[in-house]
């Protein structure tokens, strides 16, 4: 069976709708990424979803809703999604000062889960994922449909898939139908942020809002460093959110990320064909300096560009032009800046070159 595209019509979101509570799975849209949804509440269609991505039940997924005007919590309270009685006054507070400044939009609060939320949902843990997002197909997917737990739509630690051929690229045949929203907007996945009981905020994962805009938003800083692990999991070093495994996002070809631009490097490794993505819109000048470096001219060479909207748009699309450029070599220049959007960019690079494990 092929996977079917269809578009994003009131007739096909309506048919998709009734597959997801029926129990299948479906490729949708959102600003994001592209998500592979099944209903949040239905572990047998849960357990679809890690199947098609081959992805480990270590690895916690993100719930996506839609709300009315008002308070966020109280509203997920009543969908069955959150625990209000482990929700101290000052962590409903934050999360709901977020949520009425930033959804729908890209950002996920963990909050402590209900009882009603399957542990595959969560892997176990004691908090849940939620986002509400924007687009505006996704919205009406899940007004249909009821809560989507829907992680990224591709093989586990792949390119996250930006358009609905690159889930087709990824998926045929393992999902029934994706329904075409067109490019996403945002292009990188959500700022993945744990609500703590005192009101805090722990950036577990950089994505499409940044921690400088939260710290604004909130009053409050946002705690960074190392990601807290899941306890079961490899001695600890499980996943309490997803997308944070050391190696992710992969090109299939090894991926080299410089710790410079090029031209301030003077040694690259020797390699038959390499692929360019250069930190400049133009990438002719670090090609040709590139070319010099390995010894064999870029069979494709791409910029990001100045701009870290656009950037973070071009990033998953570029990397899986490069991978199919069938060059022996991927190199990527540094992102042009740390902070913002940046951030959550230069994090995808970085996973994308790790080691494979």
């Amino acid at each position: 069976m092929r996977t079917e595209v269809l578009a994003p019509t009131e007739e096909s979101i309506a048919r998709a709708a009734v597959a997801l509570r029926g129990g299948a799975i479906v490729g949708l849209p959102t600003e994001t990424v592209y998500g592979l949804a099944a209903s949040a509440f239905d572990p047998a269609a849960l357990a679809s979803v890690f199947a098609a991505k081959a992805r480990p039940t270590f690895d916690p997924l993100i719930v996506h809703v839609v709300l009315e005007p008002g308070p966020a919590t109280a509203q997920l309270e009543a969908l069955g999604l959150v625990d209000g009685a482990r929700l101290t006054p000052a962590a409903r507070a934050a999360a709901d000062a977020l949520a009425a400044a930033l959804w729908p939009g890209p950002l996920t609060l963990v909050l402590p889960r209900a009882p009603r939320v399957p542990d595959l949902v969560t892997a176990g843990l004691d908090g849940v994922g939620l986002r509400a997002p924007s687009h505006p197909v996704a919205r009406a997917l899940i007004a249909r449909a009821g809560p989507l737990a829907a992680p990224s739509a591709n093989r586990f630690g792949r390119i996250s898939p930006t358009t609905a051929a690159a889930v087709v690229a990824e998926l045929d045949g393992l999902v029934p139908l994706v329904l075409d929203g067109g490019p996403c907007d945002v292009g990188v996945e959500s700022t993945v942020v744990r609500v703590e009981a005192d009101g805090r905020l722990l950036l577990l994962r950089p994505g499409g809002v940044s921690a400088e805009r939260l710290a604004a938003l909130s009053g409050r800083a946002v705690l960074r460093g190392a990601t807290p692990r899941h306890p079961a999991v490899e001695g600890g070093s499980g996943l309490v959110s997803p997308g944070t495994l050391e190696s992710h996002y992969a090109p299939r070809q090894p991926l080299l990320l410089l710790d410079a631009p090029l031209s301030a490097l003077t040694v690259l490794p020797r390699a038959a064909s390499v692929a360019l993505l250069a930190r400049d819109e133009d990438p002719g000048p670090a090609a040709a300096l590139l070319a010099a470096a390995t010894g064999a001219a870029p069979v494709l060479a791409l910029g990001l560009g100045s701009d870290p909207g656009v950037a973070a748009r071009r990033l998953f699309a570029a990397l899986r032009e490069l991978e199919a450029s069938g060059a022996e070599l991927l190199v990527a220049e540094p992102p042009a800046g740390e902070d913002g959007l940046w951030h959550a960019i230069g994090d995808r690079l970085r996973r994308a070159s790790a080691p494979r494990r």
